[in-house]
């Protein structure tokens, strides 16, 4: 199998392309590290959601909804504030509607482009981020701190290999989650109702009218029970819900089970990502976001223990790191 990493371009935007036999991928370093594009090219399968040309515009406007964006600190959190051992942390306020931050400060920033290659067994890309009193996210956020991410492209699939280390003198809250945009159908003669998705959620947290969680939890629906179950469609009604992780097997992952094509997308996603959310843009069809995420929305602001919420604090030159894999395989 021949292995290529190369800069271009995708849709005028700079791009590191990786390539391995039939599958390829993009990283935009400009626009958040967002990995862009993964595809079979054999087959003519589209596993991300892109942006469609002459969408750009729209993209870069709001890069949530395409590709792999990278969400630091993921999701909302109360008045753009919180406060952890005595030191309290002010976000700007960037979702009107709930008065809450959303999202995190680099899903959308530039990204340095450590590293990118092949080796015997794949090509690969490292992008970073090397926050320090200088980096503008300081200003919100005043750690010294390293985050990574490793894409590499192989004849297994796509792996994502996250680092994030504490370079400061004093623990450092870390929370981290990926605002996935995943086909469904993923083969373009494919329909909807050729697919069923799993995603090994647990039990669904309550949200309140701002869209926090009330610390209390709710049972499932029959359509989140058939997610739950592997014979779910993720559009069966408006999802923007949230989850506990509950692997199975020592597995966290979502799949979709394309029936007619024969084939399962598998993202497994990695334990160490201890919550879900899933938004499905409204029931529109077409994709929608299964989000790994190592917290709680507003897990700093919420009265339940740290192993519920999963929020984590990284000791003085401590590093967190999972790694998460996007494969198929034959049925």
């Amino acid at each position: 199998m021949s292995f290529q990493a190369y800069e271009g371009t995708y849709q005028g935007e700079r791009a590191v392309w990786l390539k391995a036999g039939p599958y390829e991928a993009a990283l935009l370093p400009d626009i958040g590290a967002n990995l862009i594009a993964f595809r079979d090219t054999d087959k003519g399968w589209s596993f991300i959601r892109e942006p469609q040309p002459g969408e750009m515009a729209e993209f870069k406007a709001r890069p949530m909804v395409h590709g792999i964006p990278v969400l630091f600190p993921p999701n909302r959190y109360q008045d753009g504030t919180f406060t952890i051992g005595g030191k309290t942390y002010i976000f700007p306020v960037n979702e009107e509607k709930t008065g809450n931050h959303l999202h995190g400060f680099f899903y959308d920033a530039p990204w340095e482009v450590r590293e990118s290659g092949t080796n015997a067994e794949e090509s690969f890309v490292v992008a970073g981020q090397a926050v320090d009193e200088n980096h503008p996210a300081y200003r919100y956020f005043p750690h010294r701190f390293d985050l990574s991410i490793r894409y590499a492209l192989s004849g297994s699939g796509l792996t994502q290999t996250v680092a994030v280390t504490n370079r400061g003198d004093e623990p450092m809250p870390c929370m981290l989650g990926f605002h996935t945009a995943v086909n469904v159908p993923f083969a373009p003669g494919s329909g909807q109702n050729d697919c069923k998705v799993r995603i090994t959620i647990g039990e669904r947290w309550a949200l309140d009218d701002r869209m926090l969680p009330t610390g209390e939890t709710q049972p499932l629906d029959e359509g989140e029970a058939a997610l739950k179950r592997g014979d779910g469609t993720p559009f069966y009604a408006p999802m923007d819900n949230h989850y506990s992780a509950e692997p199975v097997d020592g597995r966290n992952v979502m799949t979709v089970t394309d029936h007619a094509a024969g084939y399962r997308f598998v993202y497994d996603a990695g334990v160490k990502y201890k919550q879900w959310m899933v938004w499905n843009n409204g029931a529109a069809g077409g994709f929608f976001c299964p989000e790994p995420q190592i917290n709680m929305l507003n897990a700093p602001n919420l009265d339940l223990p740290r192993e519920t919420t999963g929020l984590l604090m990284l000791a003085p030159g401590e590093t967190w790191s999972e790694t998460s894999r996007m494969y198929t395989e034959q049925l």
